[in-house]
């Protein structure tokens, strides 16, 4: 027996004037999930979560809620709560009674109120804050009072907007851990809205990658991240090289590809290409192994010279320049300590595999 998802779009469509903001975009989210779309300024997401909430109606397609359509219905009337960036919870009023002010719109006796907000603040950690002010919360106890207002009303689905923009940036990491923690303890199923992919990589079981309407590819982070479909999504999720050439020999498991930079690698690919195929190749720059004395030996390696080392902890990078042409490559630069003696202007080899990067077919 089928199980009816929690979010169902079949076939969207909104446009403002000339401008097609979601193009039949249909997707399903089961019960429990926390869904992410991702996508950069001005891709269609933010439209698209304005219709799940109501504040506007496709012009074509369904949108279906536990199974029901909702159209027509308006956003107090649905069984969605949204967070926004700002909040809007109400400097005026106590923790309490903004946690309560659904319930008590909803006329649910006083009684009921004091004990549903002392159980929602005891889930998302902050027990016995009911009668402090707004202005005595910190950023993160902020947003998850604000979370908390709308959970306390049961909704079917919680639609988040960009809710970490605001806050710095120690306290957003902190708070995707949070997030998480806080849809696992409700199960809740979340729908959330970003341009940052390392929020959505973190915290979502699925992923769509939305790009001018559409959605590029849906799946979980990691498929996302190894097995890309588009060049759109290879670039946008993650970090990535890329090295633009031709095709001028195929195998089973993999291409060789000629470089403008004049090498040859091989490479995977995400269809099959034929030979003179102009093609765009993706490598990641932790997949790039730095083999300043090894003999292991790499299907694909290239010398360089370090142009700029960029220390950031566990983030840290190399800039290097391919020392027979100006191809600049971004190689992470783990911190084992094998490498803390490398300098700039230093000559390294790189080294990498074929599965280790994709080309697809330019343009």
């Amino acid at each position: 027996m089928s199980v009816t998802p929690d979010l169902e779009c079949r076939g969207i469509n909104k446009s403002f004037g000339q401008f097609q903001a979601v193009n039949d975009v249909s997707f399903s989210i089961p019960a429990g999930s926390f869904f992410s779309i991702l996508g950069p300024s001005g891709c269609g997401k933010t439209s698209l979560l304005r219709m799940l909430a109501g504040f506007s109606e496709p012009d074509s397609g369904e949108i279906l809620i536990k199974g029901k359509s909702v159209k027509g219905i308006p956003p107090n009337k649905r069984p969605v709560n949204m967070v926004f960036q700002h909040l809007a919870l109400f400097p005026m009023m106590n923790v309490g009674d903004n946690i309560a002010y659904g319930l008590k719109r909803r006329k649910v006796s006083a009684q009921e109120q004091q004990r549903r907000v002392a159980d929602v603040l005891e889930r998302i950690g902050l027990p016995g804050i009911e009668k402090k002010s707004i202005d005595q919360l910190s950023g993160g106890q902020k947003q998850r009072v604000a979370i908390a207002r709308c959970l306390i009303l049961e909704p079917a689905l919680l639609l988040l907007d960009e809710p970490l923009g605001a806050l710095d940036l120690k306290l957003r990491e902190q708070m995707k851990i949070e997030l998480k923690t806080l849809q696992q303890t409700f199960g809740t199923t979340f729908v959330y809205i970003t341009h940052d992919q390392s929020e959505a990589m973190v915290m979502s079981d699925q992923v769509a990658v939305m790009n001018h309407g559409r959605f590029e590819q849906v799946g979980s982070p990691q498929t996302l991240y190894y097995q890309p479909e588009t060049p759109f999504v290879a670039g946008f999720v993650g970090n990535n090289n890329r090295l633009s050439g031709q095709v001028i020999k195929t195998a089973k498991d993999f291409i060789q590809v000629s470089t403008e930079s004049g090498h040859i690698f091989h490479t995977s690919s995400s269809s099959i290409l034929e030979t003179n195929t102009a093609v765009e190749m993706f490598l990641r720059p932790e997949a790039i192994h730095i083999d300043r004395d090894s003999d292991k030996s790499w299907q694909n390696t290239m010398k360089g010279r370090i142009d700029n080392i960029l220390f950031d902890g566990g983030n840290s990078q190399l800039l290097v320049r391919d020392t027979a042409s100006p191809t600049q490559m971004t190689v992470a630069l783990p911190q084992t300590g094998k490498y803390q003696k490398l300098r700039q202007g230093e000559i390294i080899k790189l080294g990498w595999n074929a599965e280790q990067s994709i080309a697809f077919k330019a343009g």
